[in-house]
């Protein structure tokens, strides 16, 4: 039945994450315009494409259980050398970002998976750029800040062509109100799978 590449992300609202999204695409990031501005759950993972409707229930069941928590953007970091990315640093909000990776990579479900890195929360907004681009987008973010209520996380699928498109909002708690805050004209928006019953 074949394969797709899924990642699980919490989407960083407007107006900020198209403005970080913006920023990257002037950092010289050929790929920013395919990739929502977001704090990553899970990594590029390849999956059955039959295993979608567990995957989708199973995020829906992380998402039913877990409350809203304020996220705050603060300044920059590096993976430097070990890996060529300048981020934007999550200075409030990491625990319950990494408490929510952990269910959603439960090792008893459908998305577990060893990481290559210790999971560490954060935005990128420089990837495998030169040396001088990612020094430029380090300082020029230093004094950046931005925050906002996390209320859910979202699904993605990357397509063939390296765009990364959303496949499904997952609002936190059961009875939520409201969905997911929405970049305005990300890419993931475009191509919505609405053909899949809600899980």
């Amino acid at each position: 039945m074949g394969t797709v590449t899924l990642g699980v992300s919490i989407a960083v609202p407007e107006p900020h994450g198209t403005q970080l999204q913006q920023l990257r695409a002037g950092f010289g990031d050929a790929a920013a315009h395919g990739i929502p501005t977001h704090v990553t759950l899970v990594p590029p993972t390849e999956v059955e494409t039959d295993r979608l409707p567990e995957i989708r229930a199973h995020l829906a069941e992380v998402a039913a259980a877990f409350g809203p928590f304020a996220m705050r953007l603060e300044g920059t970091g590096t993976f430097r050398p070990l890996s060529p990315v300048v981020f934007v640093k999550v200075a409030e909000g990491g625990a319950g970002c990494t408490r929510l990776q952990g269910l959603v990579r439960d090792p008893a479900g459908p998305l577990d998976r060893e990481l290559a890195f210790p999971y560490h929360p954060h935005v990128t907004v420089a990837h495998g750029i030169s040396e001088e681009a990612m020094d430029l987008a380090f300082a020029e973010l230093a004094d950046y800040a931005a925050g906002w209520m996390c209320t859910g996380f979202a699904l993605y699928e990357q397509g063939s062509d390296g765009v990364w498109r959303k496949l499904r909002e997952y609002p936190f708690g059961s009875g939520a109100a409201g969905s997911v805050p929405a970049q305005a004209g990300a890419p993931a928006d475009e191509a919505a799978d609405t053909s899949v019953q809600q899980p």
